[in-house]
């Protein structure tokens, strides 16, 4: 099999980033073995890059600029972009944060890759919840809403009893004021969190 039919299938059904069984699926007449000694080949050429084992982006003969954000999604899911990463996506704190941080109900995870560093932090089932679609540079991203982000990063701030100040978070209060009371009050539920501090801050 040539790369070109490889790209071409992929391209047609707009996936920049695949797995190998996707591309058996593409090509189940092919055996497995030969196409994972293809698939290395590309890769030692330059035209796929492994992002982690078993999962590829295409890198020729185009860039497609995928966003590090819809790499997070892919590289462990399911999975949604969250805590730091979020927040300051919303502009509830300052700081650009330097890896990609998201939420899972599967165990926890790193990632290492040349889009950087990923981080995934386990929650309970029932707190996976409130995240949304959101598109960036034609790619569609789980992201959560700012008051799930927002609850998260309160949640693993006092994981196991530890204190929260509040001044040295430098949260935003203008936005977080903006924020829908009812959505926060609801995604604390599954953390069993109190707000109590977080509204006295305000």
């Amino acid at each position: 099999m040539e790369f070109q039919a490889l790209f071409k299938a992929l391209q047609q059904h707009k996936i920049y980033v695949f797995s190998f069984e996707d591309a058996l699926l593409f090509f189940p007449q092919e055996k497995r073995q030969n196409l994972k000694r293809m698939v290395l080949r590309w890769k030692e050429q330059g035209r796929l890059l492994a992002l982690r084992r078993g999962l590829y982006e295409l890198t020729y003969p185009d860039d497609f600029h995928i966003p590090d954000f819809f790499i997070a999604n892919c590289l462990y899911g399911p999975s949604y972009i969250s805590l730091e990463t979020a927040l300051s996506n919303y502009s509830i704190i300052p700081e650009v944060s330097m890896s990609v941080s998201s939420i899972t109900a599967k165990p926890t995870r790193r990632f290492r890759n040349k889009h950087g560093f990923f981080i995934y932090h386990s929650v309970n089932p029932s707190a996976y919840t409130g995240y949304l679609i959101q598109r960036q540079a034609g790619f569609d991203i789980r992201i959560a809403e700012p008051e799930k982000a927002l609850i998260d990063y309160l949640y693993f701030k006092t994981y196991r009893g530890k204190k929260i100040d509040f001044e040295q978070e430098r949260l935003d209060r203008g936005v977080i004021k903006r924020l829908n009371r009812k959505k926060l009050t609801q995604y604390a539920k599954p953390y069993g969190l109190r707000l109590k501090e977080l509204y006295a801050y305000l």
